[in-house]
């Protein structure tokens, strides 16, 4: 038991990895990892942590909060426990029951222009959330309906696949970002799961052996790279789709 490894130093592993690299992400989730660790326990191991266990303390500390505080809080705590996971370590799912809740207070912001193409042509940006994040945008889809597609579904020389249409800066990202595959999800993890958590072959890369990137982990990406210096939450993967649909009316 003394090897296992606790919730506290899963915690101080995940803050110290590239993934909270970024001092404001790494203040705010320290913040919200730390009042979790202290609920649950930190000295506890981290297999000892249930889902039931996991939404009591969610809703005992965020329960009454502000939507934008639950869904940012929510958000550092699932990003924890994926990159957990991802590493073999037996820690649990963000259960469904502390799903995400919509913003009450007004409409979603629609981003400017050029906010969205300084974002894009940031060099610190990876290939892959580039291409996504320029996907969405060009095409103004929904974010699941683009994580789900595949390489067989796009037909790179129409720049489409089905109902989605992309323009040039899609189409100058894909190639580089398919890299000589021909099949699977297009949008990869940035690992193999583990044996324990292979999700279904359709997901699975055939070349790779990495999973389809999954909503949450998009989410956490945007919102680590739009973060203000302040700390206030970056931007939702939503508010491409908008915000392209608001200047194509424009």
């Amino acid at each position: 038991m003394s090897d296992a490894v606790t919730v506290d130093s899963a915690v101080e592993s995940y803050l110290a990895s590239p993934q909270c690299a970024n001092e404001n992400t790494h203040r705010a989730y320290r913040s919200a990892l730390d009042r979790v660790a202290g609920w649950l326990g930190g000295h506890r191991p981290l297999t000892e942590i249930g889902e039931e266990e996991l939404t009591t303390a969610l809703r005992d500390l965020w329960g009454s909060a502000a939507a934008a505080t639950w869904n940012r809080n929510r958000a550092a705590v699932a990003g924890w426990l994926a990159w957990c996971r991802a590493r073999g370590q037996d820690a649990p799912a963000l259960p469904d029951a502390v799903e995400r809740r919509p913003d009450e207070t007004g409409p979603t912001a629609v981003l400017a222009r050029d906010a969205i193409e300084r974002l894009l042509l940031r060099p610190d940006v990876p290939l892959r959330e580039r291409t996504l994040w320029r996907v969405l945008y060009e095409t103004a889809g929904r974010a699941s309906d683009v994580l789900a597609l595949n390489i067989e579904h796009l037909d790179l020389r129409r720049r489409r696949a089905g109902e989605l249409r992309w323009d040039a800066g899609s189409a100058h990202l894909l190639p580089r970002l398919i890299a000589g595959r021909s099949r699977g999800p297009l949008f990869l993890s940035e690992r193999r799961p583990p044996p324990a958590r292979r999700p279904p072959r359709a997901d699975l890369c055939p070349y790779t052996g990495r999973a389809r990137l999954g909503y949450d982990r998009a989410r956490i990406l945007l919102d680590q790279y739009t973060r203000t210096p302040d700390g206030a939450p970056g931007w939702e993967l939503h508010q491409l789709r908008r915000s392209a649909l608001a200047h194509r009316d424009a």
